[in-house]
C-alpha cells in the first residue's frame, strides 16, 4: 500500500504551516485524509495542487468563502460560471481598488505639494487638498453643529 503524505509532509510541499493546513481542513476546503492505521491523517498528492491554488487564489484576492465556493463548482463540473465569472467579478474589485489607490496617491502628492505640516492649518486653507468634504464639510470652512452631532453619534465608546 502506497502511504500518502503527514500533515507536516504536506504543509512543506505546500508551503504553508500544521495550523493553516487544520483550518483548511475545518473549513472544508480540504477534504477529509484518510487515516493510517495509526490514526495519523494521510493526504494524497493532489492535497498539494488543492493548497497551493488555495494560496494563490488568496493572493488574488480571493476570500476563503469565494475560494471554497470555487472548489465546489471545480468538482461538479457543472454550468455555473466556475473561475471564469469569479476572475472578472475580482477583475472588476481589484480595478476600482486601483482606482481608489490612483485617487488617494494624488491627494498625497498634493498635500506634500502643499507643504502642509499641520492638518489645523492646512484644513482651514482653501488649497489644502484633503478631502474634508467627504466629511461634511469644506476646506476654510468649519462643520456645522448638525454635522458634528451625526460624527459624534457615530462613534463607539470602548
Amino acid at each position: 500500500m502506497i502511504r500518502g503524505l503527514r500533515s507536516g509532509q504536506l504543509a512543506k510541499a505546500a508551503g504553508v504551516n500544521v495550523q493553516t493546513l487544520r483550518y483548511y481542513e475545518r473549513r472544508g476546503l480540504l477534504p477529509e485524509p484518510q487515516r493510517s492505521l495509526g490514526g495519523h491523517r494521510e493526504y494524497g498528492p493532489e492535497a498539494v495542487t488543492v493548497l497551493r491554488a488555495i494560496r494563490g487564489l488568496a493572493r488574488l484576492g480571493f476570500t476563503l468563502d469565494e475560494i471554497s465556493e470555487l472548489i465546489e463548482v471545480g468538482s461538479h463540473r457543472g454550468p455555473r460560471p466556475g473561475l471564469r465569472g469569479a476572475a472578472t467579478r475580482k477583475l472588476a474589485e481589484v480595478e476600482a481598488k486601483i482606482a481608489d489607490l490612483d485617487q488617494a496617491r494624488a491627494t498625497l502628492t498634493d498635500v506634500l505639494s502643499a507643504g502642509c505640516r499641520d492638518l489645523t492649518e492646512c484644513s482651514c486653507t482653501p488649497s489644502c487638498p484633503i478631502p474634508f468634504v467627504d466629511l461634511g464639510w469644506s476646506a476654510g470652512r468649519e462643520p456645522t453643529t448638525r454635522t458634528m452631532r451625526r460624527l459624534d453619534g457615530a462613534r463607539t465608546d470602548d
